[in-house]
């Protein structure tokens, strides 16, 4: 082998890990940027009421007796929306349980372990993502 021939391929060789270095850095800067940062604080009804009455508050200058009425009004549909998810929670989880037997039915027994193991994960990433209580 002569130099001309090991310099291109040592060049070439710094290219591959160069590029395959950028790829994996910026694949993992995405997936920390989308699953780590990005993941909103959550917050409580109230700490999410007075952020939107400070909005409003700034857009349409409204008056502190304003505020206090728009805080009133924004409790009373925050009470509603909670209400209505309480009373079709549980349709969900039961068209979502028949949706699962069905899919059950449809696979091989090497596919249902790992389609339990794929649930497992979903309904933990649900838990997470769900309200917390008092919300």
């Amino acid at each position: 082998m002569n130099e001309t021939s090991a310099t291109r391929k040592a060049a070439l060789w710094v290219g591959v890990v160069f590029l395959l270095g950028a790829a994996l850095g910026g694949t993992l800067g995405y997936v920390f940027a989308h699953r780590v940062i990005a993941a909103p604080a959550q917050l409580t009804d109230a700490e999410r009421r007075a952020q939107k009455v400070q909005r409003l508050t700034q857009e349409l200058n409204l008056s502190p007796e304003q505020q206090k009425q728009l805080d009133t009004i924004m409790a009373g549909v925050q009470a509603e929306y909670k209400a209505i998810h309480q009373s079709t929670d549980p349709q969900i989880d039961q068209a979502r349980q028949k949706g699962r037997e069905r899919i059950r039915t449809i696979l091989t027994p090497e596919q249902k372990p790992k389609f339990e193991d794929f649930l497992r994960r979903l309904d933990e990433e649900r838990k997470r993502n769900a309200s917390p209580p008092g919300r």
